[in-house]
C-alpha cells in the first residue's frame, strides 16, 4: 500500500521562467491595447460624430472605471491572489475594445469605456501583484524587464495603429480584441498554476499591521506621489511631445517621432534596469535617472531646436524608465492592496498631467514654459526617491 503525503499531492513547482514569460506577454498585450485605443481615438470620435466635450465624457468614464477597477482589484488580490485578475479581466478588456470599435452613439461608448476602464484597472493590479510574486521567486530584480514588456507592446501597438490607419477602426479593434481574448483563454490554466506556485513573501500576506501604521501609510503615500510624478511625465510625453515639436516648425513625421523616441528610450532603460538595480540599488538608479530626465528635458526646452527637443523627450523616457518598477517593488512589501493604492495614485498623475500642462500653457502663453513642469517634478523625484525607496515602511 502506497501512502500519499500532502507534499506528494502538491503540484510540481513551475519554473519561474514560465511565469516571467507569461507576465511579459501580459504586460506587452496591455501596452499594445492601450496604444491602439489611444492612436485610433480620433476615428472613434469621427464615427460617432462626437464633439470634444462628448469625447471627454467617454474618457472620463474610462478614467472612473479604471479607478474603481484598481481599488477593487487590490481587495481581490489581497484575499484571493492575482490569478482571479488575469484571465477574466483580459477577456473583458478585449471585449470592451471591440465594443468601442462598434459603438456609434454616446451612451454605448460611455458604457464600453466604463467596462474598458474597470477591466484595465483589474488587470493592472493583477499583473503587478503577480510580477512581485515572480520577482520573489527569482530572488533578484526582474520588475524592470517585466515593465519593459509594456513599453515594447505600446511601441508595437502604435506602429500597428499607424500601419492600419486606412483600415476601419472597428475592424482593427475587433481583430485586436479577438486576438487578446484568444491568447488569454489559451493561457488560463498556466496563469492559475503559475500564480499559485510563486507566492508573495510571507510578510506581505494578511499579516498584522506594523507597529507604526501611521508611518507605513506615510511611506505608501510617498511611493504613490512619486508614481504620480513619474506618470505625470508620461502623460506629458503622450499628449504634448508632438505638439511641442510642431510648435518648433517640425514636419508631421518628426513631430510624431517624439513620442516614439520617448517610448523606445523608456523600453531600453527598462530592459537594462534590472542589471543596473542589482549593481547600484534602486534608490541610486531612480535618483540618477530622474536627474537625467530633468537635465535632458530642461536642456531641450532651453535650446529650442527640433533635434534638442527630440533628445530631451528621449532623456525623459530613459530617465524615468526604472521609477515605476522600483516603486511597485517597494509597494509589494506591504501587500497587494498597497500595490493597488500606489498604482491608483500614480494614474492620477497620468490623467491630470496633460490637463495641468494645458492650463499652464494657456496661463503663460508658452508651451515650453509649461513643459518645464515635468522637468521640475522629475527633480522632486530625485530629491525624494532615496527616502521613499530606502525606508519603504
Amino acid at each position: 500500500m502506497v501512502t500519499t503525503t500532502p507534499a506528494a499531492l502538491a503540484p510540481p513547482k513551475a519554473p519561474p521562467v514560465v511565469a516571467r514569460r507569461l507576465l511579459t506577454g501580459y504586460f506587452a498585450a496591455l501596452g499594445a491595447v492601450m496604444a491602439i485605443w489611444g492612436a485610433r481615438m480620433p476615428a472613434v470620435q469621427a464615427a460617432a460624430h462626437l464633439t470634444a466635450g462628448r469625447l471627454a465624457l467617454v474618457l472620463l468614464a474610462a478614467a472612473a472605471g479604471m479607478v474603481a477597477g484598481l481599488h477593487t482589484g487590490g481587495r481581490i488580490a489581497q484575499r484571493h491572489g492575482p490569478a482571479q485578475l488575469l484571465t477574466a479581466p483580459a477577456v473583458g478588456l478585449a471585449a470592451a475594445l471591440a465594443a468601442l470599435g462598434a459603438g456609434r452613439t454616446l451612451p454605448i461608448l460611455i458604457a464600453a469605456a466604463l467596462v474598458f476602464g474597470v477591466t484595465h484597472g483589474l488587470l493592472d493590479v493583477g499583473v503587478n501583484v503577480a510580477a512581485v510574486r515572480c520577482q520573489d521567486a527569482y530572488g533578484r530584480s526582474i520588475m524592470s524587464s517585466l515593465h519593459a514588456g509594456f513599453s515594447v507592446g505600446a511601441l508595437f501597438g502604435a506602429v500597428a495603429a499607424a500601419a492600419t490607419a486606412h483600415t476601419s477602426h472597428g475592424r482593427v479593434f475587433l481583430i485586436a480584441g479577438l486576438t487578446a481574448a484568444a491568447v488569454a483563454l489559451l493561457t488560463a490554466s498556466a496563469v492559475r498554476s503559475i500564480t499559485a506556485l510563486t507566492p508573495l513573501r510571507p510578510h506581505t500576506q494578511d499579516t498584522p499591521e506594523p507597529s507604526d501604521p501611521g508611518h507605513s501609510r506615510t511611506g505608501l503615500w510617498l511611493l504613490g506621489a512619486l508614481a504620480a510624478a513619474c506618470l505625470f511625465g508620461e502623460g506629458a510625453a503622450a499628449d504634448w511631445s508632438a505638439v511641442h515639436l510642431h510648435g518648433l516648425h517640425s514636419t508631421a513625421a518628426v513631430s510624431a517621432a517624439a513620442y516614439a523616441l520617448y517610448s523606445a528610450a523608456m523600453a531600453t532603460g527598462r530592459l537594462a534596469g534590472d542589471r543596473l538595480t542589482t549593481r547600484y540599488g534602486a534608490p541610486a538608479l531612480v535618483r540618477t535617472g530622474a536627474l537625467l530626465a530633468t537635465a535632458g528635458l530642461g536642456t531641450g526646452l532651453l535650446v529650442g531646436t527640433p533635434w534638442a527637443a527630440l533628445m530631451g523627450w528621449a532623456c525623459l523616457g530613459l530617465g524615468l524608465s526604472t521609477t515605476v518598477p522600483a516603486l511597485i517593488t517597494a509597494a509589494g512589501r506591504h501587500g497587494p492592496r498597497a500595490v493597488a493604492a500606489v498604482t491608483t495614485t500614480g494614474y492620477v498623475g497620468l490623467l491630470a498631467g496633460p490637463a495641468a500642462i494645458g492650463a499652464l500653457a494657456s496661463l503663460t502663453g508658452s508651451l515650453p514654459v509649461a513643459l518645464a513642469l515635468p522637468a521640475l517634478i522629475a527633480a522632486a523625484v530625485a530629491a525624494a526617491s532615496r527616502h521613499a525607496l530606502e525606508n519603504p515602511r
